[in-house]
């Protein structure tokens, strides 16, 4: 496929420009599929600041292309603190204010990438550019780089306020665990500090300010034979050391990790990018959904990081080698941060539940990770696949049950919420 394919209208000098919805959505989809790799490959993105990037861009290009969506509201007014974008005047190329928007955002979100990944984004901005210029008027081309930039730049300025602002420069600020039974310690192999404890503060996006779907406590902590504490850690043992071949490539393709792929959020996107191109959804509908996705990863870590450092529970890693085997290890590394509730259960029902929302019971093939050599994978809904991606933590031996459960509870109200944005006009 092309980088921009032919849109669905084209381009016609001296006609009215037709309406965001009247072209195809390669330019956003060019764009996302460009800050993935922006992710893995740039230092500091751990999965929360992923997230937050992906939320960013998606609003920054909803709020660009909103004047050219009929039926459609902007999120200014909505969203805490975000004020009005500059009033467009004129006609505009829609797919020209979306890649201006899209180029702009990303470099001030991504200033510290590689120079290969910089150079990248240049390139892909002048190919797009030059698509276009040429089919359209002058005047034209011009106001609608200027309308993508000032957006752009407007939603950047808001970002800064947040709270994460610059959070992939230290991943790991200072921090004083609390210490006592059943609390999160640092787990081997790297044994790294806490990351992001404070994410939490973070100005939410769909949520209320301290609201954080919460899923209650998780069973209380007691190494007694029998509790309800002690058989969930024995049924994490007992999962993970009786793997299945099946299990054991969910829990590898669900795994995401940090510089080797471009995180859980990540992963949520790439889902979207694929489903965009494969049923050749118009740009006016990615506008709207990479808004809904990237809000909803961003409020889910936020929700999530909450309850994770309000309760600091152990990892099973700590408690199985402590109670159970001390030569047990798990399938996968644990990252650093407390157990309860697992992010990727919190994130991939929030992303499913506004997926859902938007298409429907949708079947896809998620080829995310071929260039791994991991098999794709199929599935008969967005629901389907954030319960297998639940699911593939505990065979990863990285959560316990009740995080998971949980977890998809947690994300399937901060999905509710993103989901009652009044995106449209009536």
């Amino acid at each position: 496929m092309a980088l921009v394919a032919t849109p669905t209208i084209l381009h016609s000098v001296g006609s009215r420009v037709p309406p965001a919805s009247a072209f195809e959505a390669d330019v956003a989809t060019a764009w996302f599929t460009l800050a993935l790799t922006l992710v893995r490959d740039t230092p500091g993105f751990s999965p929360p600041v992923a997230s937050r990037a992906f939320a960013y861009s998606g609003v920054t290009l909803y709020e660009a292309l909103v004047p050219g969506m009929p039926g459609f509201r902007p999120l200014a007014g909505q969203l805490r603190e975000l004020e009005p974008a500059p009033e467009p005047s004129g006609e505009h190329d829609w797919p020209t204010v979306a890649n201006a928007a899209l180029a702009s955002i990303v470099r001030r979100l991504f200033p510290t990438a590689p120079a290969e990944r910089q150079a990248d984004v240049d390139a892909l901005e002048r190919r797009v550019a030059d698509e276009f210029q040429g089919s359209i008027p002058p005047g034209v081309f011009r106001r609608s780089v200027s309308r993508g930039r000032r957006v752009a730049r407007h939603i950047f300025d808001w970002s800064r306020t947040d709270g994460g602002h610059e959070a992939y420069l230290d991943n790991f600020p200072d921090y004083s665990r609390p210490v006592g039974p059943g609390l999160w310690v640092p787990t081997p192999p790297g044994f790294l500090p806490a990351l992001q404890p404070y994410w939490e503060t973070n100005r939410r996006f769909a949520l209320a300010p301290g609201a954080n779907c919460n899923p209650g406590p998780p069973p209380s902590y007691s190494e007694e034979p029998f509790s309800a504490f002690d058989a969930e850690a024995r049924e994490c043992y007992e999962t993970t050391t009786n793997l299945t071949p099946e299990q054991e490539a969910i829990a590898l393709f669900w795994s995401d990790n940090p510089v080797a792929t471009s995180t859980p959020p990540g992963h949520w996107v790439s889902i979207l990018t694929q489903v965009i191109e494969r049923e050749n959804f118009t740009l006016d509908v990615a506008a709207e959904a990479y808004a809904k996705v990237g809000m909803a990863v961003a409020d889910a870590f936020i929700a999530c990081w909450h309850t994770k450092y309000r309760y600091n529970l152990l990892r099973p890693v700590t408690y199985i080698q402590r109670v159970i085997d001390p030569l047990w290890v798990p399938l996968l590394v644990t990252p650093p941060f407390p157990e309860y509730t697992s992010g990727h259960s919190v994130q991939s029902a929030a992303a499913a539940h506004v997926l859902t929302k938007m298409f429907g019971a949708v079947d896809f093939t998620d080829h995310t990770h071929d260039d791994l050599g991991l098999t794709p994978r199929s599935f008969g809904s967005f629901v389907e696949a954030a319960e297998e991606a639940a699911l593939s933590r505990l065979y990863g031996g990285i959560h316990f049950a009740s995080a998971i459960e949980r977890g998809l509870e947690q994300g399937r109200c901060v999905g509710r919420r993103v989901s009652r944005l009044r995106f449209r006009a009536f």
